[in-house]
């Protein structure tokens, strides 16, 4: 036992060694993190064969494209879905039917496969790796591009069209004596399994991470967020179907949730780490001697496959509507095989479609395609035309608004009304689980997460944000988010709500655009509203309140470059001895003497 565990560890410290060493040094050159899992898998597995179960990694690394589907499915929201409809069942159905029926063709014809064979695999390779396009896109920072968008609406399609295609391999598959029955049990159990998982997602989840939230448990958060992808998964895989399908089919049914940009920020850490072991394992379990006994053949289908598609792609972009840029950036990033095409080969191989060393073949020339999708990425910019600098399209249908509020207690209701009444697009997030239900009952759209974190900032919009107005309750936790912004962010325009006078002079040595003393506006109108109701005129009253304003913000400046006790021997000096509540004969003699009481400077207003 023990020495089992020592070889697990082992082979864990090789792992990290290897992603340490080779995802920054091939960053570093330019050819993406991607190709330096895969590389570090071929070294550490088929050349030096420090590990040699390269096939169970893979299993276990899978869930990093699971929980990929997961984040995915977060995102699509339904009107998302809507404004992407064209691209996704337009450009996306397009690009998998001709791919399949052209590699379909070239199989029959090159290869000599039969019609079910061929079938298999011209849909098996007409899929693209998610892994691989959406890893890219986010090492560049483009997933907000035209092109970024396109490829995402792409692969969105080919995850959906995962579904048919494996309930094809048993259709094609040689039929046997008790198949009839077995398919309509498989098919019945595959329609209960969805149904149950959408009747889960509806009725269950939200109430489940409310009552979480409310506990104030982050751990169990964590834990709850980690098995809503991991039952989910396990239903669909019971089902006959993919864990990724189950994955994306309940991060779709949280995509309304105000939990989902916490359970993004929980959830991907976890997927960053699995998805380069994924990267990695597919290194790993790459056969060389599978490689050596058809070279020929294997380096004939990769360009083969690669060139085909990219033509497929680019063309199918084009009469979409894209321009030549795009269209090549986007076949130049998905022409590879996907990682789907493991699980749907091993299913036909299993089924009887094809023989099992076609299936190694065909595994292959996928990780080998996927391999030199970076180098693909790379060269489809060179045939490129030169062009001005491309503008980000920036989607403010959900989150990632003009403004990004954070709290949302008295104060920011009052300040995220004055906004919306504006036309102002506000993304607002909150800690407390209490307080977003009741905002939900006046028709409040707020997300659950802790604004102190990094990542959930950055779920929530952050760099796409014009301005992040801080309207936290608590000095200590405003400080801090302003802190990390600052640190994190530093071209983001930062408005605060200050404590009192002390936390005002705080803010403004840290720079903070604005800020506001959250009872000060509103005494100076209590105290105006006062003085009208004594008998002072509404003229009066509002001159009396702007004096008052323009002393206030003359002894911050002094404190701010004196102390807080600037000012303070004159103050002391000067007594204050309160006068009769009535109208000054002159109204010229009461805004020249000085305003007594004054506002203290240990007042916390």
């Amino acid at each position: 036992m023990a020495a089992a565990e020592a070889g697990l560890f082992t082979e864990g410290l090789i792992l990290l060694s290897g992603a340490i060493v080779a995802a920054p040094l091939f960053k570093k050159l330019g050819l993406g993190t991607v190709l330096g899992y895969l590389a570090a898998g071929i070294v550490i597995g088929p050349l030096l064969r420090f590990i040699t179960d390269g096939e169970e990694i893979l299993h276990f690394a899978e869930l990093g494209v699971v929980l990929l589907l997961f984040i995915i499915g977060l995102e699509l929201k339904p009107s998302r879905l809507w404004q992407m409809r064209r691209d996704i069942f337009g450009l996306g159905l397009t690009q998998v039917m001709v791919s399949a029926v052209v590699i379909l063709a070239a199989t029959m014809a090159i290869a000599g496969q039969n019609w079910a064979a061929a079938i298999i695999i011209g849909f098996g390779l007409a899929l693209s790796s998610t892994a691989f396009g959406i890893q890219i896109l986010d090492e560049r920072g483009d997933l907000n591009t035209r092109y970024g968008q396109k490829s995402f609406s792409i692969l969105l399609f080919q995850d959906l069209a995962i579904v048919p295609i494996l309930a094809l391999v048993p259709l094609v598959a040689p039929v046997t004596a008790d198949s009839g029955g077995s398919l309509v049990t498989d098919i019945a159990i595959t329609i209960g399994a969805i149904a149950a998982l959408l009747i889960a997602g509806r009725y269950l989840l939200n109430p489940m991470f409310q009552l979480i939230a409310e506990a104030g448990a982050k751990e169990a958060m964590i834990a709850a967020a980690l098995f809503v992808v991991l039952a989910s998964g396990m239903l669909m895989q019971v089902a006959g179907l993919s864990m990724a399908l189950g994955a994306f089919i309940a991060g779709v049914m949280l995509a309304e949730s105000s939990y989902r940009h916490e359970l993004e920020a929980d959830i991907e850490p976890f997927r960053g780490i699995l998805l380069g072991l994924f990267f990695m394992a597919v290194g790993l379990s790459l056969d060389l001697s599978v490689i050596a006994d058809n070279i020929l053949l294997i380096a004939i289908a990769v360009p083969v496959l690669m060139g085909i598609k990219a033509l497929v792609i680019y063309g199918a972009c084009r009469a979409f509507g894209s321009n030549h840029n795009d269209s090549v950036q986007i076949a130049g990033l998905l022409p590879q095989g996907g990682e789907f095409g493991f699980v749907i080969f091993s299913a036909a191989a299993a089924a009887g479609v094809f023989s099992p060393a076609t299936a190694s073949l065909l595994v292959a020339i996928v990780t080998l395609s996927m391999a030199l999708t970076p180098v693909a990425a790379v060269l489809a910019r060179r045939l490129m035309h030169t062009a001005d600098h491309e503008q980000m399209e920036e989607d403010f249908a959900d989150a990632g608004s003009d403004v990004l509020m954070i709290g949302f207690s008295r104060f920011g209701q009052i300040a995220s009304q004055m906004l919306l009444a504006g036309g102002s697009d506000v993304t607002i997030i909150e800690h407390s689980a209490d307080r977003i239900r009741s905002a939900s009952k006046f028709g409040f759209k707020i997300y659950f997460g802790d604004g102190t974190r990094k990542d959930v900032l950055i779920a929530a919009g952050i760099k796409r944000a014009k301005i992040v107005a801080v309207c936290t309750q608590k000095m200590e936790v405003t400080d801090r988010i302003v802190d990390l912004i600052q640190a994190e962010f530093p071209t983001v325009r930062i408005f605060a709500r200050a404590y009192d006078r002390t936390h005002t002079l705080s803010l403004r040595a840290r720079d903070v655009e604005y800020e506001l003393r959250e009872t000060f506006e509103s005494g100076l109108v209590f105290g105006r509203k006062t003085l009208e109701a004594l008998g002072t005129s509404e003229d009066l009253a509002h001159e009396i309140s702007n004096d008052v304003r323009r002393r206030d913000e003359e002894r911050l400046a002094l404190q701010a470059v004196e102390g807080i006790m600037a000012g303070r021997e004159k103050l002391l000096t000067r007594p204050v001895t309160p006068e009769p509540l009535i109208k000054p004969k002159r109204e010229s003699e009461r805004l020249d003497k000085p305003l007594e009481p004054d506002i203290s400077l240990s007042d916390p207003a």
